[in-house]
């Protein structure tokens, strides 16, 4: 019996399908229990649906490598739903036009502090050169924050674990502490979010409001680009 249902899973395991079933299935999972805690940010979908994943990944001994050959088609989907938040961003342009001053200072404080207070941490800490540059983009969008980190020398896997991790908790807290601070324009806190924890703290910014959503889709692009640009250079210039 057992060593038909191992058969069985070898067979099933060789499928890519699998692997995007799985992904699927653990995020509806996720958006349940969401639902069913009263949408409590703690409860975050992504968060749930990673704990899901890894913990079948590790129980079935399946490999990354594996499991991306059927999960990269929700992979490939990220750009397309990247582009789509250029839809809630026009819809606001006007609000962006009149705030253009307040949001280019709010996006470069955001920035900065996302890179010093990492990167200062680390250090008082006792981290190497190495994690110190792994560290500083983290709250960019993984692509680029992977390049940035290897371009620099640093190690692009551990930046993409910061990057997912820094995202799940920005996804999770962020509203609860800019509540915490009286914080309640959407706009605001749309930039906030978008600035700290890229593109899971703006598909949580977008289930509370479009606005929000709109301007954290604005800060997650502007911030790549600004940390892109910017940290090469003070980086040179600070070791």
């Amino acid at each position: 019996m057992d060593k038909g249902l191992d058969e069985i899973w070898v067979y099933l395991s060789a499928s890519p399908l699998l692997a995007l079933t799985l992904t699927l299935a653990a995020y509806q999972l996720g958006n349940w229990i969401y639902q069913k805690g009263g949408r409590n940010p703690l409860l975050n979908p992504v968060l749930i649906a990673v704990v899901v994943l890894v913990s079948v990944l590790m129980a079935t001994g399946t490999d990354y490598a594996t499991y991306f050959e059927g999960a990269q088609f929700v992979h490939f989907l990220l750009g397309a739903a990247t582009v789509s938040l250029a839809l809630p961003l026009y819809r606001q342009i006007e609000r962006v036009r009149q705030s253009a001053l307040a949001i280019t200072v709010s996006l470069l404080a955001g920035s900065l502090t996302a890179v010093a207070s990492a990167v200062g941490l680390a250090w008082s800490l006792g981290a190497g050169e190495d994690i110190l540059v792994s560290l500083a983009p983290k709250s960019v969008t993984a692509p680029v924050a992977m390049a940035i980190a290897e371009q620099l020398g640093g190690l692009p896997s551990l930046t993409a674990v910061l990057v997912i991790l820094t995202g799940i908790v920005g996804a999770a807290l962020g509203p609860l502490l800019l509540n915490l601070i009286g914080v309640k324009d959407m706009a605001a806190r749309g930039l906030a979010i978008g600035t700290a924890s890229h593109g899971i703290g703006t598909a949580r910014a977008l289930q509370v409001s479009e606005v929000a959503g709109a301007f954290a889709g604005l800060a997650m692009g502007l911030n790549a680009l600004a940390t892109a640009i910017l940290l090469p250079l003070i980086w040179s210039w600070v070791f």
